[in-house]
């Protein structure tokens, strides 16, 4: 399950060029000093930037094992991680263009939040989160034609939604969006 990172800190701990390399390792469990080995660092400097990641709950511990007079602590990433749109952006505020970037960055944005916070509700609870995915490539031959195809998905979302719809039922969000295809 994807943990969400919602606090500044936590983001400013996970950033740092040290840290990135230390979680890119932390997939497998391992121990300071096998990272500093791996990674030519002082065994020192690893312990300073793994407490600094699991106190932001980045890592976690998978066992301590006793060497040569001292207790060994080996750690691992937590499983995946989604970090806040809204943090590492100086500014989301929702544009009513819809036809923005910034408008889909922000819907996007709430989007991760709110799985993300949701997920890890239903996981403490033993549950499954519902939710459903469509994903589609398009073709479209100038603007006006994204336009025109918003406009009658729009429309036919809306009527899809009006049959479906009931007052006791539970409420779900629903966020489609298009953007051009990213280079593979």
């Amino acid at each position: 399950m994807p943990t969400l990172i919602d606090e500044p800190e936590a983001v400013r701990a996970a950033l740092s060029p040290v840290r990135r390399r230390l979680l890119a390792h932390l997939r497998e469990p391992a121990s300071a000093p096998e990272l500093a080995a791996a990674l030519g660092l002082s065994r020192q400097n690893v312990n300073y930037h793994l407490r600094a990641l699991e106190a932001a709950g980045l890592v976690e511990l998978v066992e301590e094992r006793q060497r040569r007079g001292f207790r060994e602590r080996v750690l691992r990433a937590r499983p995946g991680f989604v970090i806040d749109p809204g943090l590492v952006s100086d500014d989301f505020e929702r544009v009513a263009d819809r036809f923005a970037a910034d408008h889909l960055v922000g819907a996007a944005a709430d989007a991760v939040r709110d799985v993300s916070r949701m997920q890890a509700a239903a996981e403490a609870e033993g549950t499954r989160l519902l939710t459903a995915t469509v994903e589609v490539e398009a073709r479209f031959a100038s603007p006006a034609a994204v336009r025109d195809f918003t406009d009658e998905l729009t429309a036919l979302l809306q009527d899809l939604v009006t049959r479906y719809d009931t007052p006791r039922g539970r409420r779900h969000r629903l966020v489609a969006f298009t953007h051009p295809g990213a280079a593979r």
